[in-house]
């Protein structure tokens, strides 16, 4: 006799899946792709065709030999982590090195705790870190746009907005003096600006973040809670003394703030689940990421502020639940 088994409610379906939430996600980084594309030309496309073939391959590896398990890199994850990686990476970065992270996201970020779904950091930010702590000196080598566009490994290279304001500020220069020495916020916004492969073109990335909240990919919650807090710590510090700290507008459009917002906060596996929670944990990355950026030494800051705040989005889904389906209020007692 056969069985009725009833689950507990909801039984309505969105209609989502794995597969086809990677797959917009990927569809969503494609405006920044063409832009580092068109501003960095060869090395762009070799970095993140590296990469992502480099994920995916290792994924498959460590699936099928390690893990005995069925492959699957067709859901799109995996892509997803390589473009991600690609991203956070200088486009003049030997091969070599960018196939060692990729082996760190998947390997150590991603496979070793279960795969997909059970990765408490992300992926390409466990890789970017590393790489970034191992190889620093290649991290850091950032081409210039335009000028290396024919140019891989021998590409012109320059220090970034963010590294020129830091180093200035530090040397007690005022900030008014250094904005001769940064592109106009104009072009920090259409990407005329040396840093990461994905991380140049604001324009580009605001362009993802709409596509995935069209499509109900992720929600707004994370990325306004951290655009929102960076700009409300940093214009205080900036109105509090002007010629000291850079306004918000600069930090905001320099280095990797919106991409780590919009694709990399946003990480399913990594992210609070409630929206109160999402809440707390993005503004946890603004306000870490500008403590970085302003009293640490490193002039960028996003990377470890996320996987700070992945450490804790266990503690704040334990204690900021979200209400269960159905759920009535408790009645006080008079």
């Amino acid at each position: 006799m056969n069985k009725l088994i009833v689950s507990p409610s909801p039984h309505v379906h969105s209609g989502d899946s794995v597969q086809k939430n990677m797959y917009g996600v990927l569809l969503a980084l494609v405006p920044a792709l063409a832009a580092s594309v068109w501003f960095f030309g060869l090395g762009a496309l070799i970095v993140t065709l590296t990469s992502v073939l480099a994920c995916v391959l290792f994924e498959h590896l460590i699936q099928k030999h390690l893990l005995k398990k069925p492959s699957t890199i067709m859901d799109g994850s995996a892509a997803v982590t390589g473009l991600l990686l690609a991203f956070n990476l200088p486009t003049n970065i030997p091969l070599g090195l960018i196939i060692i992270g990729a082996a760190i996201a998947i390997g150590m970020g991603k496979m070793s705790f279960g795969g997909l779904g059970q990765n408490p950091f992300n992926p390409a930010l466990v890789g970017r870190v590393f790489l970034l702590i191992s190889f620093p000196v290649q991290m850091t080598s950032w081409p210039v746009p335009i000028a290396a566009r024919g140019a891989y490994i021998d590409a012109v290279t320059g220090p970034t907005p963010l590294s020129v304001v830091k180093e200035g500020l530090s040397a007690g220069r005022p900030f008014s003096e250094l904005t001769a020495e940064i592109p106009s916020y104009l072009n920090l916004f259409m990407g005329q600006m040396g840093g990461s492969a994905g991380e140049v073109a604001g324009v580009a990335l605001l362009l993802g973040l709409l596509y995935m909240l069209i499509k109900k990919i992720v929600t707004w919650h994370i990325p306004v809670a951290v655009v929102g807090s960076i700009a409300v710590f940093t214009g205080v510090l900036h109105l509090s003394d002007p010629q000291a700290y850079a306004g918000p507008l600069f930090h905001l459009l320099t280095g990797g703030v919106l991409l780590g917002a919009f694709f990399m906060a946003t990480d399913y596996a990594s992210s609070p689940m409630s929206k109160r929670g999402m809440l707390l944990y993005g503004a946890g990355i603004g306000i870490i990421t500008v403590l970085i950026r302003i009293y640490g030494s490193y002039p960028e800051g996003v990377s470890f502020a996320i996987l700070i705040m992945n450490a804790f989005t266990p503690l704040i889904d334990k204690y900021i639940k979200p209400k269960r389906f159905g759920e009535k209020p408790a009645v006080q007692k008079a």
